[in-house]
């Protein structure tokens, strides 16, 4: 019987995942390391024998940097239609875009603002100039409402009319997600119904992966 899936892949790495910098609208290459290391997950994990089957995917959801052109060595040459999704585009983090943690919370003590937690906080801040991603600085349930959005239409248009269907002869369903670590670990989150202000504990390094499965909504397991 077909269990549908999502996958979620963290982009390559850049010079500022490497050094723990916030990383949302800005475009950076990958480094010479990032970009092996989204070969080498192609090899691993795609292929008519592997975890992620091109010919069972049904959509592919990418985040709308260019950045994105850079996971093209993960080599999947499936029909699923690619689609630039600004749902899954990373967290805003504004004034903080480019800081790592430790710079943020340094200023925060040196501004009397006390103690940060992004899943928690947010981020302040103002918008970004370009007309297309025009947007303000966003919070947790900003954050919550767009994701949910999202995982309602992958469950209502991928899922829910392959659930318990035979495998064979049966539709695509499973559905990628390539985008930013934040973004895919509040999806991973929401994706089981947890709250973000409750804090997430699931780490994702560049090029990262997880199969969230057929978690629903009272499953607290990720299958990783």
């Amino acid at each position: 019987m077909t269990t549908p899936r999502v996958f979620i892949v963290r982009h390559g790495e850049t010079e500022w995942s490497l050094n723990g910098r916030h990383t949302g609208a800005t475009d950076l290459p990958l480094t010479v390391n990032g970009e092996k290391r989204i070969r080498a997950t192609g090899q691993a994990l795609v292929g008519d024998d592997r975890l992620i089957v091109p010919s069972q995917l049904a959509h592919i959801d990418r985040l709308p940097w260019e950045k994105q052109q850079q996971t093209k060595p993960l080599d999947i040459r499936t029909d699923a239609k690619v689609q630039i999704d600004e749902d899954i585009r990373e967290w805003d983090y504004g004034d903080y875009e480019g800081l790592t943690s430790a710079t943020i919370r340094e200023q925060r003590e040196k501004n009397g603002e006390g103690t940060w937690d992004i899943w928690r906080d947010g981020c302040p801040g103002g918008e970004y100039g370009d007309e297309t991603f025009l947007r303000q600085t966003e919070s947790p349930a900003d954050v919550t409402k767009r994701l949910d959005r999202l995982i309602d239409d992958i469950r209502s248009r991928f899922h829910e009319k392959a659930i318990g269907k035979a495998e064979v002869g049966g539709a695509p369903s499973d559905v990628l997600l390539v985008a930013h670590g934040h973004i895919l670990r509040a999806f991973a989150m929401r994706w089981i119904k947890r709250e973000l202000t409750e804090g997430v504990s699931l780490l994702l390094e560049g090029i990262s992966h997880l199969d969230l499965g057929q978690c629903w909504a009272n499953s607290t397991q990720l299958e990783v």
